[in-house]
């Protein structure tokens, strides 16, 4: 895709508020950053408040994941959870208005080489990104440590859709971005050797995926990573970022490849994938991404595991098309 480009349609006064809202945004992501931690924490618990069908998604996750928990664990969990929600909001300000001198002094970086060694030999990696709340941030850590490509999916607010993109590309000089529709974009990339960002690890619905365990749950899971690799001639390479609060640090984690997939069986591959994830989600379940209905495509005959939250946010997503 071509690099954003500023428009004088952008000025209208319709996006005035948007305007202001972004201004707003870019002073506090200059504060001081343990301010922002504290900014994001009430943030957080703000959203846990009002958000309450989020909420119930989000304990309705935990409590599917992690039934050994005690009702009060897990709330404390959901609090942390939500604490971490907040300060997603904050980084995200971080990664797209702050200078890369700054951003570079917050992160570092172990197994680089499992990007670097597939880039000498000319062979494309598909970099399986999860969603944990520094997905922002880390994204831009990234970019900063090794080219990387990214999938994007344009917003309806022409002002934000132009802000969100220079934010995320403004740190990778040599990175493309794809339209997430842009299969072939993407696969050429990774015939051509590149790092391109992919994220398995929510429900997309079962017509492009197969229903694979996750916490002994049967999950919806998009079988593009096997496709990719596969198509693509690429390897799975996925990598973490784990923010160390108290430090004013993170840590970013590339992994070495998954050589079983692609195997030639899509479920199997999944599987792999789940496992995977799962792991990494055990290690780190505060700093997730547990608002999503990650459960939300069932088998035929199951019912909805989220009740009355589920039916909520699917109205809501009617009454949006409309």
């Amino acid at each position: 895709m071509e690099k954003p480009h500023f428009r004088a349609a952008l000025l209208h006064p319709r996006y005035w508020l948007t305007w202001l809202l972004f201004g707003v945004w870019f002073l506090i992501a200059q504060l001081p950053y343990r301010w922002q931690m504290a900014l994001g924490r009430g943030l957080g618990r703000l959203m846990m408040k009002l958000a309450k069908t989020r909420r119930q998604i989000a304990d309705r996750n935990l409590a599917l994941c992690f039934p050994e928990l005690s009702a009060q664990k897990r709330e404390q969990l959901l609090r942390r959870n939500f604490d971490s929600n907040g300060i997603a909001l904050m980084e995200t300000g971080m990664a797209w208005f702050r200078s890369s001198r700054w951003l570079r002094r917050r992160f570092s970086i172990e197994g680089l080489e499992y990007l670097q060694e597939p880039r000498e030999r000319g062979q494309g990696v598909v970099m399986m990104a999860m969603h944990f709340t520094t997905l922002e941030i880390g994204a831009a850590f990234m970019s900063l440590s090794h080219p990387v490509d990214g999938m994007y999916r344009p917003h309806k607010n022409p002002v934000y859709d132009y802000m969100q993109r220079k934010g995320r590309e403004r740190h990778g000089e040599d990175s493309e971005v794809y339209q997430r529709k842009d299969v072939r974009g993407m696969l050429r990339a990774l015939k051509n050797g590149r790092a391109v960002w992919y994220a398995p690890d929510q429900d997309y619905g079962i017509k492009q995926g197969v229903f694979a365990p996750l916490f002994g749950i049967p999950a919806a899971t998009v079988t593009g990573t096997s496709r990719f690799a596969r198509v693509g001639r690429a390897q799975v390479v996925p990598y973490t970022v784990t923010r160390l609060e108290e430090r004013g640090h993170y840590h970013v984690k590339v992994f070495p490849p998954i050589n079983e997939i692609p195997s030639g069986d899509e479920l199997k591959d999944a599987i792999l994938v789940n496992q995977f994830v799962e792991a990494r989600m055990r290690e780190n379940p505060a700093q997730y991404m547990w608002v999503h209905r990650r459960f939300k495509t069932r088998p035929e005959g199951e019912e909805d595991v989220y009740g009355e939250a589920g039916i909520r946010r699917r109205r809501r997503r009617k009454k949006r098309k409309k």
